[in-house]
């Protein structure tokens, strides 16, 4: 359990009488809701406050079912269906509208400028804070008050947003203040602010719920009002709101220590996952096989399957012209390309096994980047060709976002568009987004990616290849390369050279040693998660 879900449940025990126990020697709650209508009829009758139409008494009858009786009409109703839950001795269920002088606030004309700038505190949503608010940013005028409908909150009430993402965030006002028309507030009559504010705090869920179907949550004054509430009596509220207020400190020293937890177990999660990527690539997750023969195997198939996309036209002629790296008598690596050949030890990285090889990117792969575009070409409809940008590319995985772009299909090249065992990685990101690294699963023929993404396209060696080129990409050896080669665009972003990057040596097993590597990597990631 979460801080947030114990402090949820701390709530929803205080709301049903499980918090503190109960006291016999206790005025019962219904004699407080008597004192709390006494007190409604007076103010109805100094014209302070209006009359609730739907005035009404909740009580059990002698069949132990719920009765609601309309205080204007005398219609009762039993309302059995509507309790969540049974009550303790001495508590008693009522309308949320029974207990206090519910009003919404309204927001002045933003073009009149004597509206504001004054010394009146005005409340937005988004300043409630689950806590006391004593100030908010806008201030407005008396003449805003008095012309705008605008109520008046006195310091004590308890507040609640109706709108929005913020719906059923609270706040008890900490001075006299105003509020926007997202933002309901209560003047409560008998009943212990606190204890509201703290019902309310942990009914925002059945809130979010009841303002469900429309464009935007929406609870409205009129279905607050109508919310049933549990009432304790008057000193439980107290011994209620004293334990919460104490509990409530160590749930967030909780919560922050979980949070702490959370993150190590993350970033030891991420340093393990590194780890097993870089025994992997260097040879060190499997055994090495004999009989599963040798990598340079597996680089003459990829060499026949470059000349024939050559044939094809599907391949530029110079992709033929590979470099061979080797290791000579002296324990150097060297590096041929026609009939030169030079010398790359302070290139190699780390060690690989016997059956292994070095090549680079180049030799296996055709690198490219996505489709560029103008603005008016984008379609307005979510019909084309979706691209993919940089924030599609999560570590590993690959996703459509509600807000991708589309453009014609006439605009884009077939040759980018994605295709099964592709893999993509930013061009251009921030420092930290270097090597994100996600594979295409399957072809993706209306989809392709922007001109900042790269698509690093394996010629040959299958699912294997390309899953162990995505081990590869994502290791540390891979990323620091990458940031070396970056140049800083502008103040947050790098720019990775296609030129630079096509150069990476990757270190390549047997494509059987292949498969073996994947298998693992995948069953020990499976139990990280």
């Amino acid at each position: 359990m979460n801080g947030k879900q114990l402090k949820n449940s701390i709530l929803q025990w205080a709301i049903q009488g499980k918090l503190v126990s109960q006291d016999p020697n206790d005025e019962p709650a219904s004699v407080l809701l008597e004192r709390i209508r006494a007190e409604k009829a007076k103010l109805i009758k100094e014209k302070k406050i209006k009359k609730d139409k739907n005035e009404s008494i909740i009580y059990r009858g002698d069949d132990n079912s719920y009765y609601e009786k309309f205080l204007a009409t005398g219609e009762v109703k039993c309302i059995d269906e509507e309790i969540p839950f049974d009550l303790p001795f001495g508590w008693e269920w009522c309308r949320m509208g029974s207990i206090g002088d519910w009003g919404a606030g309204a927001t002045p004309a933003k073009g009149n400028s004597d509206y504001y700038g004054g010394n009146i505190l005005w409340l937005r949503t988004g300043e409630l804070n689950n806590g006391v608010v004593y100030d908010t940013e806008i201030k407005i005028t008396e003449k805003a008050l008095q012309e705008c409908s605008l109520r008046l909150n006195k310091a004590g009430d308890v507040l609640i947003a109706m709108y929005g993402a913020t719906i059923g965030k609270v706040a008890i006002a900490g001075n006299e203040m105003t509020s926007n028309q997202a933002c309901c507030a209560c003047t409560p009559f008998g009943v212990f602010n606190y204890y509201l504010f703290y019902y309310l705090m942990g009914s925002q869920m059945d809130f979010i719920k009841k303002g469900e179907g429309g464009a935007q949550p929406n609870i409205s004054r009129e279905k607050l009002i109508s919310h049933l509430m549990p009432i304790p009596p008057l000193n439980e509220q107290y011994r209620i709101v004293k334990q919460i207020q104490k509990i409530l400190p160590l749930i967030e020293m909780y919560s922050a220590s979980q949070d702490t937890q959370d993150k190590l177990n993350a970033e030891i999660n991420e340093k393990l996952k590194k780890s097993i990527l870089q025994e992997a690539i260097q040879g060190k997750l499997v055994p090495q096989i004999e009989k599963e023969g040798t990598a340079q195997e597996l680089l003459e198939q990829i060499k026949q399957e470059k000349q024939k996309l050559v044939k094809e036209c599907k391949l530029k002629k110079s992709a033929l012209t590979d470099s061979v790296i080797f290791k000579g008598d002296d324990n150097k690596y060297y590096e041929q390309i026609g009939t030169e050949v030079i010398d790359i030890t302070d290139e190699i990285p780390f060690e690989i096994p016997k059956n292994w090889i070095w090549t680079r990117l180049k030799n296996f792969c055709s690198v490219c980047t996505g489709a560029t575009f103008k603005k008016e070409e984008m379609e307005s409809e979510h019909c084309g060709i979706r691209v993919l940008r940089g924030g599609n590319i999560k570590p590993f995985q690959l996703c459509t976002k509600p807000d991708d772009i589309f453009i014609p299909q006439s605009k884009v090249k077939e040759d980018i568009l994605l295709k099964h065992n592709d893999i993509v990685t930013p061009a251009v990101t921030s420092l930290e987004n270097i090597g994100k690294m996600a594979r295409v699963e399957l072809d993706m023929p209306y989809t392709t990616v922007g001109g900042f993404v790269f698509i690093i396209r394996p010629l040959g060696g299958g699912e294997s290849l390309s899953k162990y080129l995505l081990a590869f990409m994502s290791s540390s050896s891979a990323i620091e390369f990458m940031k070396s080669i970056t140049n800083k665009s502008g103040q947050a972003f790098y720019n990775i050279g296609k030129e630079r990057l096509v150069t990476a040596l990757v270190p390549i097993p047997p494509l059987v040693e292949q498969e073996r590597i994947v298998s693992k990597l995948e069953k020990l990631f499976e139990q990280l998660r």
